[in-house]
């Protein structure tokens, strides 16, 4: 997937324009390195197009070791994301949804899984479930 398809996919599933759809993307996919192991942020890089494997690369400021392995949920995740620079905090959990659902696409799906097997199980429940390509929710 390319970087131009992996936002329009996000605009058109969160209905917003592709600007708000660049923004989005990279609050989420920044939120989402904060929240994985460095070794599987950069396994999930490895697999997207260049624009979209930097946020996951850059280590985020502050962050000590035992924050990064802390559980986060699903609401505390969507909040993060809305507080990050040029997002609309009302656009935030559509834009989660839109992002994890287009990146479970754009990467094969056991990096995917891996992903968000290091998240709370409740990530299950905003993102669609694939059609085509055989993707599905662990558990169902």
């Amino acid at each position: 997937m390319e970087y131009q398809d992996f936002i329009n996919a996000v605009a058109t599933r969160a209905k917003v324009s592709t600007d708000q759809a660049a923004a989005l993307t990279r609050a989420t996919l920044e939120t989402l390195a904060d929240r994985i192991s460095a070794g599987q942020a950069e396994d999930l890089a490895y697999q997207l197009p260049e624009g979209l494997d930097d946020p996951l690369r850059k280590p985020p400021p502050l962050r000590g070791r035992g924050e990064h392995a802390k559980s986060l949920g699903l609401e505390e995740f969507v909040d993060r994301v809305a507080a990050r620079p040029a997002v609309d905090r009302a656009l935030a959990r559509a834009g989660v949804r839109a992002v994890l659902t287009t990146l479970r696409e754009a990467v094969s799906r056991d990096e995917f899984e891996n992903a968000v097997a290091q998240l709370s199980k409740d990530f299950w429940q905003v993102i669609e479930p694939v059609g085509a390509g055989g993707g599905r929710r662990p558990g169902s």
